[in-house]
């Protein structure tokens, strides 16, 4: 099996937004980012592939259990993470870690220990008093310690602070070296997402506007600056987005599958110079593109 997660023709349909149609492929071993801004559909992704939520149409495929027929399996070789998890109804950590433990043959006490010690929780901390930084340590945990084939993280860096997000994501790395596991992430902190995760998918409007290695679509695009003579303007093309014009200055994001510095200067643009592209600049220019539209 090559892939981890297989999403085909998903549709999830509500009265002022639709999610999909849409194919989705997360290889196995990868940490795959899921990003897109407020309302893309990425919780709605995640939701459904963990069985919360029925879809309208299509099918997801986890470690081939189908996400319904096989609910079972799937849960049991798969964890989730949400900023909904609660666990204050066990009181203290050390009671809702026996808890959660009973449940699963494979959940490793050194590696639980391991990640107490790292995320600075303790057995007699009372939940209801734990930062929200914390808590979400303390959802990670829960999940990392069943040491999960796949683990799906929906915004789980929220509320913390810089020292906290390197031990997280120290441990996803090591979660994913140790073995052939596989983390699906969403996040909003983009520069996180570019260091750590070697695949993503944007999702734009319950649409996935883009998919692949991490490397190759930034390679893909450059931010290009050049000058024209007065009066030179510069014909629509795919591939081409202006993000900005200032006298006979011009900024742009070029695909450049698409389009490059020989169309520019074919076109009138001279002293053409290109710089790579952070995934930050090109999620804003793509999305800044879609709301000029």
């Amino acid at each position: 099996m090559t892939n981890a997660i297989e999403i085909r023709g998903l549709v999830k349909k509500y009265p002022r937004f639709q999610l999909g149609p849409l194919d989705l492929t997360v290889p196995r071993g990868a940490i795959y980012g899921l990003i897109g801004p407020n309302g893309a559909g990425k919780t709605t992704a995640m939701d459904l592939i963990f069985g919360m939520g029925r879809n309208d149409a299509g099918h997801i495929c986890v470690l081939g259990c189908d996400h319904r027929a096989d609910e079972v399996s799937l849960k049991s070789r798969a964890a989730y993470v949400g900023p909904d998890l609660n666990f204050q109804v066990w009181g203290k950590i050390g009671r809702a870690i026996r808890f959660v433990r009973g449940f699963y043959p494979h959940w490793d006490d050194g590696y639980c220990a391991s990640l107490m010690k790292a995320f600075h929780l303790a057995d007699a901390d009372r939940v209801a008093t734990l930062s929200f930084g914390a808590r979400t340590k303390l959802s990670l945990l829960l999940a990392l310690a069943r040491r999960p084939e796949v683990l799906i993280l929906d915004e789980p860096m929220t509320g913390l602070d810089a020292i906290s997000k390197q031990q997280v994501f120290g441990e996803l790395l090591n979660a994913v070296g140790e073995g052939d596991r596989t983390v699906l992430i969403s996040s909003h902190g983009l520069s996180d997402i570019e260091r750590f995760a070697d695949h993503i998918g944007m999702l734009r409007a319950g649409q996935l506007v883009l998919e692949g290695r991490t490397d190759e679509i930034l390679d893909r695009y450059r931010l290009a600056e050049y000058f024209t003579r007065n009066g030179t303007t510069f014909p629509s093309a795919e591939g081409l987005i202006v993000l900005n014009e200032d006298e006979n200055r011009w900024r742009a994001l070029l695909d450049q599958k698409r389009v490059g510095p020989q169309w520019l200067e074919s076109h009138g643009a001279e002293q053409v110079s290109l710089t790579r592209v952070t995934l930050e600049e090109l999620f804003v220019a793509l999305f800044k593109e879609k709301e000029a539209q």
